[in-house]
């Protein structure tokens, strides 16, 4: 299975991610919102014909052992290295929708939108409430590995 990278925002992740095409998400992200410094890496694949991402690496010493304390359900107070945030996302066309990402910080989970920048060097991430409208996307980039 062939495996992609990237850089992001919110909880400061990079993901990695699988075949197929992909599309856009939001919040939840792997970069921090204050500063925009990366502070993960998440490991993006297909498993089963659905997206997952998980938490591959932390980059920010800070948060290193960090666990979902504000989760609930299978994310409830386990560390966040290695945590599943993102799953079962659904090709749509050039997209991938109708999964959810977890916010390790806060726990909340919001439906989950991505897809590829046309050159596929940037994952566009929506987390929303609702309708995708209601949300916000961030620009994950790509990395070796």
């Amino acid at each position: 299975m062939r495996r992609r990278q990237f850089v992001t925002g919110a909880l400061g992740l990079s993901i990695a991610l699988g075949t197929g095409p992909v599309a856009a998400a939001d919040r939840p992200s792997p970069f921090d919102d204050r500063t925009q410094n990366p502070r993960a890496i998440v490991q993006v694949y297909e498993q089963g014909g659905l997206l997952y991402g998980r938490v591959k690496q932390i980059l920010d010493q800070h948060y290193a052992n960090a666990v979902c304390q504000h989760c609930s359900g299978y994310a409830e107070n386990k560390p966040v290295l290695g945590l599943v945030i993102m799953q079962g996302l659904k090709p749509d066309g050039a997209q991938w929708d109708g999964g959810t990402i977890l916010n390790p910080e806060d726990g909340k989970v919001y439906r989950c939108r991505i897809h590829l920048s046309p050159g596929g060097e940037t994952l566009l991430v929506r987390g929303f409430i609702g309708t995708p409208m209601l949300g916000r996307t961030q620009t994950w980039q790509r990395v070796a590995g």
